[in-house]
């Protein structure tokens, strides 16, 4: 398949426009309306921070909960929702997008039953408009997607006679490590692979260094090499990897890690070699490493089920909005790998 475009940067007087569809947009939107209500002393959530609040406590409340609490969860959905309505309207008015038929949603926030209310008011929003583009949720979980897509970076001849892969989902707020399980016997497309173990840190909450969470990113590829060893499982020597940001063809990072920990963009930094350094080796072999944008990888997860779209686009909301645009490949065609396929 081909990747049109991706982490484009479309702007306006405030600024990026994806910024009005992150995860940090909505508890905005969360935080003005519960303002307004203090200064009548009538908040329903009382002395709980909208920083303590959580996605399962906001569907609570709109489910079963206080009818002014309720009330604010319905209003920030309607706000969100405009607003991802728009900034949809704007990528599509992008050279790159204008053809697009569907649109996926993905990312933390769609991993709940708000993201849920959201995609399906913002697609209302575009049909009342007459926009003509498919909104669908993404068929695995979005923890997993991430890590699942990254199997897609390689053809399938490559992963032939493994039972698994190690891939990683590095995002402004988690990393993700896991052992995806290929089932390449009962799917050539890679349908039937899923997450067969993983490992989540929290990046964000601990006071750390680009030193530190590289440390920390290879100690838990570790750990899942010694999972697949224990599992006695065919581990493939290959590590997949998600990164936000422009990800030049060296496997560096161009632009776009600001919220990463540290400065991850420096032209001293190669992500990829950083961790061969300390893995070396996986089950003998020498490892390989391929890495993409992680809008890019999630949307990847997608590719067995976008057979029948001509053009179709992925949008994954989390600390940021990621965005990428794809096309499907050829069934027959073939992938020639590069002459260093060491990163991508």
């Amino acid at each position: 398949m081909t990747v049109d475009s991706y982490n484009i940067e479309v702007r306006d007087d405030d600024g990026f426009v994806g910024d009005k569809a992150s995860k940090g947009a909505f508890w905005d939107i969360v935080e003005k309306w519960r303002k307004a209500l203090r200064k009548a002393g009538e908040d329903p959530f009382g002395k709980t921070t909208t920083e303590e609040l959580t996605k399962k406590r906001l569907v609570e409340e709109l489910e079963k909960g206080d009818p002014d609490a309720a009330g604010i969860v319905q209003s920030a959905v309607e706000e969100f929702s405009q607003q991802f309505a728009e900034v949809i309207r704007r990528f599509l008015q992008t050279m790159e997008w204008r053809d697009t038929e569907a649109i996926v949603i993905g990312g933390g926030f769609r991993g709940s039953r708000l993201g849920e209310l959201v995609a399906g008011r913002t697609g209302l929003l575009l049909r009342a408009d007459k926009i003509k583009v498919d909104l669908e949720m993404i068929h695995n979980d979005p923890d997993d997607a991430g890590l699942i897509g990254a199997a897609h970076l390689l053809p399938p001849w490559m992963l032939k006679g493994h039972d698994t892969m190690l891939a990683v989902d590095i995002g402004g707020t988690n990393i993700r490590v896991g052992t995806v399980e290929l089932n390449i016997g009962k799917s050539r497309d890679l349908v039937k692979s899923k997450v067969a173990n993983s490992e989540i840190w929290c990046h964000a909450e601990d006071e750390t260094d680009r030193s530190g969470a590289v440390a920390r990113l290879v100690k838990m590829l570790e750990n899942q090499i010694r999972w697949n060893s224990k599992e006695k499982l065919a581990l493939a020597p290959v590590i997949g990897i998600g990164c936000p940001g422009i990800i030049r063809e060296d496997g560096s990072i161009d632009r776009g890690g600001q919220n990463l920990p540290g400065n991850w963009e420096s032209s001293s930094f190669h992500l990829p070699s950083s961790i061969k350094e300390k893995l070396t080796e996986i089950g003998g072999f020498e490892t390989m490493i391929v890495m993409h944008n992680d809008a890019v990888v999630q949307g990847l997860s997608e590719l067995p089920h976008m057979k029948d779209r001509e053009y179709w686009a992925v949008l994954t909301i989390g600390t940021g909005l990621g965005n990428a645009l794809h096309q499907p490949r050829c069934e027959e065609a073939e992938i020639t790998p590069s002459a260093d396929p060491t990163t991508v």
